[in-house]
């Protein structure tokens, strides 16, 4: 019993390989980009691009194991949450009320240290910010805060 049970387990596991998520993978250049409207120095460019870009634009870098399912499920739809909560790749379009909203909440997610989350930083060490990354990030989003209104408080 418990061998057909495996077997059909095991056979289960191979017919869903056949069943893939789209993938997050657009050709650039990317007019509305964040950094096409709020330029800044090319090295904190290069943070937030491995730092931020995969799951907060319109261009992923996959890892090999988003091929075996259902992890690949599981990352899609955790990219596509991340692109509903802040995309970069189309930040331009945002209202200025609302990018001034994201620029808060991008200093605060790095500053508090809570982005990029740690399942992500565990196998990609190369988005682990330092704390002078971290602080030129905020000092980034500070600067254009001031050139933007703020949104209105909640009442």
């Amino acid at each position: 019993m418990i061998r057909k049970i495996l077997y059909v387990l095991l056979a289960a596991l191979v017919i869903i390989q056949f069943f893939r998520p789209g993938r997050n993978q657009s050709a650039g250049p990317f007019p509305n980009d964040v950094t096409t409207q709020f330029p800044l120095a090319s090295e904190t460019k290069a943070v937030l691009e491995v730092a931020c870009y995969d799951c907060h634009s319109n261009n992923t870098r996959y890892p090999w194991y988003t091929n075996v399912q259902p992890v690949g499920w599981w990352l899609q739809n955790h990219v596509n949450e991340g692109k509903r909560e802040l995309n970069f790749s189309e930040f331009a379009t945002y209202a200025p009320k609302k990018q001034h909203h994201k620029f808060e909440e991008i200093k605060e997610a790095v500053t508090e240290g809570w982005m990029p989350l740690d399942s992500y930083k565990w196998i990609h060490k190369d988005a682990v910010l330092t704390k002078e990354q971290s602080t030129a990030i905020a000092k980034w989003c500070d600067e254009n805060m001031a050139k933007l209104p703020a949104p209105e408080p909640k009442k």
